[in-house]
């Protein structure tokens, strides 16, 4: 086990004394490599100017690298954006919306997904909405929504409220392959955190989105789409990197031409190159500290059950097994006050609704975990007595 004390001093722009981080499920810290990488970044542009381009490319396919090691999947299947909601709308173009109408989901989806699919039912096509709870069923009754008329299911791999983790979306899978619908996994509460290959979430033609916000410590701008091999779609919202190889081809009426692999159809355009720097630094940086996929998860695991030990008696959401994400959610009274309140005693948290969520990190320490729950008991009950 890799002790947070000993990471600490990697990170020393973000480790501000008097406050703890427990937003390791929205914005972990950054390591101090990555603004090493963001001056590279400048670097390279200062240095050669419109032709940084072959070293910004670079960057992006060590980035493909590193998410297809994790993911067990070949880079050439990782196609880049700088948000999920960018590379779903474009699964969402793709897809024979005409002759298959219909698109299954959960109401525990994120907003990428809700608001998205909520605006598209606005404008007539029909999106089953399944309850998240009881979470065992729920790739099964999922799977019972699925007729030949579903387009698409979209399901999280981890619920972004509750920090569940959803089982059986391989089963789940092979229902929407039989009948002909495509599957979408939205695993950005389970990249870096807990562990899962493509295989594991349902197989070689599921798509998969996440991003490097959270756990991975990425930053902005690091989303990603897995698009299977056998992928030959062609999303109507497209950029003019998704041919880019063709630019200079002539505009004579042929139909809109595409790049070779499969996830160039998902590219898009002029883009921010310093996002991928900094992927690529920090990914090389948890390597070398010896951050895999298992000891993440063991250091994660360890720190969710300090946190739900000590938020025993209270309204918690989380799962108390295995079962569980990165962070711990519990349901409290005027959420956004506790927030609040909890920011002003130096503990960062975030809250969705009525739910405040916790989110340890690896460069959390055991001490401040403890603190951090004297203080979440402290607020509470404070909040409680003034109502």
């Amino acid at each position: 086990m890799i002790e947070p004390a000993a990471l600490r001093a990697h990170y020393r722009a973000f480790l501000q004394p008097g406050r703890i981080l427990l937003t390791g499920h929205s914005h972990q810290a950054w390591p101090d490599v990555a603004r090493a990488a963001q001056l590279e970044a400048f670097d390279d542009a200062a240095l050669h100017v419109d032709h940084k381009w072959g070293k910004a490319f670079e960057a992006a396919d060590d980035v493909r690298a590193a998410i297809g090691s994790r993911l067990g999947c070949a880079p050439e299947e990782i196609a880049l954006a700088a948000s999920t909601h960018e590379l779903v709308s474009r699964f969402l173009s793709a897809l024979p919306l005409r002759t298959r109408p219909r698109l299954v989901t959960t109401g525990g989806e994120f907003h990428t997904i809700h608001r998205q699919l909520s605006r598209l039912a606005e404008e007539g096509v029909e999106v089953v909405w399944v309850a998240p709870s009881p979470i065992e069923s729920l790739a099964a009754r999922l799977a019972d929504a699925i007729d030949m008329r579903t387009a698409a299911v979209l399901v999280s791999s981890v619920l972004f409220e509750s920090s569940s983790v959803v089982p059986h979306l391989a089963e789940l899978a092979a229902q929407a392959r039989a009948r002909g619908a495509a599957m979408l996994v939205d695993a950005y509460h389970a990249f870096q955190v807990v562990p899962f290959t493509v295989a594991e979430l349902g197989g070689s033609d599921v798509f998969i989105t996440a991003g490097g916000y959270k756990y991975a410590q990425w930053g902005e701008g690091n989303c990603f789409l897995r698009v299977p091999p056998s992928f030959e779609g062609r999303p109507v919202y497209t950029g003019w990197f998704a041919d880019f190889a063709h630019l200079a081809a002539p505009r004579d009426g042929r139909p809109v031409g595409y790049g070779r692999r499969p996830c160039d159809r998902f590219a898009g355009s002029t883009y921010d190159p310093t996002s991928h720097y900094r992927a690529r630094a920090v990914a090389r940086f948890f390597d070398a500290q010896g951050l895999d996929l298992a000891t993440l998860r063991a250091i994660s695991l360890r720190q969710t059950a300090r946190l739900l030990a000590g938020l025993e008696g209270l309204d918690v959401v989380t799962p108390r097994d295995e079962r569980r994400g990165g962070f711990v959610a519990l349901r409290v009274s005027d959420a956004g006050r506790v927030v609040s309140a909890l920011e002003a005693r130096g503990v960062m948290t975030d809250a969705r609704g009525d739910v405040l969520r916790l989110g340890p990190a690896p460069y959390v320490t055991d001490d401040e975990l403890e603190r951090a729950l004297a203080i979440v008991r402290d607020v509470l009950a404070d909040v409680s007595s003034a109502r």
